[in-house]
């Protein structure tokens, strides 16, 4: 069964001032020397980039920025490939004592969080770790929750959020698709 297209949740203009509200409010909240971003590929990463500029902009110096592939920790492995694509995690500094935001696109299940948690777990002992969306659609099956939203949005099982961004698709936009 194919998904239609039904609305567009985000103009590239509202994701930038999603983005940027996000930044303030990790400023606010967060101790910034410490704070380590690390996003989850595929859409996570750019997100993460985008997110540093911006807290460099409100003042952030020499933030740590991360890249976690978090392909071999997934529990639906089998389901994905028969031959997984695994790509490069890129930390190139210790968590150890850092205030890790992982940073993804769309929070559904939680299963993607917990395998990231899984992964990063592998790499030290962090101080605290935080978890910032763009989107957060609801329908969790793990007790896992957002520290950081851009949008929250109540949707059914058949429906699926499809994020867009220009790094990765050529264009930014979040849009609710329906089967």
């Amino acid at each position: 069964m194919e998904f239609k297209k039904k609305k567009v949740l985000m103009t590239a203009k509202e994701i930038g001032k999603t983005l940027n509200t996000l930044a303030q409010e990790i400023a606010k909240k967060e101790n910034l020397e410490k704070v380590a971003l690390i996003g989850i590929r595929c859409r996570g990463v750019p997100l993460a980039e985008r997110l540093a500029k911006e807290l460099e902009k409100l003042g952030a110096k020499n933030l740590s920025l991360g890249i976690l592939d978090i392909t071999l920790y997934r529990d639906d492995l089998s389901l994905v490939a028969s031959q997984p694509i695994v790509k490069e995690t890129k930390l190139p500094f210790g968590i150890d004592e850092k205030v890790i935001i992982l940073i993804d696109d769309v929070l559904f299940t939680g299963r993607t969080i917990r395998s990231a948690l899984d992964a990063l777990i592998d790499f030290g002992r962090p101080q605290g770790i935080k978890l910032a969306v763009l989107i957060d659609r609801g329908n969790r099956e793990l007790p896992i929750q957002a520290d950081y939203i851009g949008k929250k949005i109540s949707t059914s099982l058949k429906e699926m959020v499809k994020v867009e961004l220009k790094e990765v698709d050529s264009k930014d936009e979040v849009s609710l698709w329906e089967k």
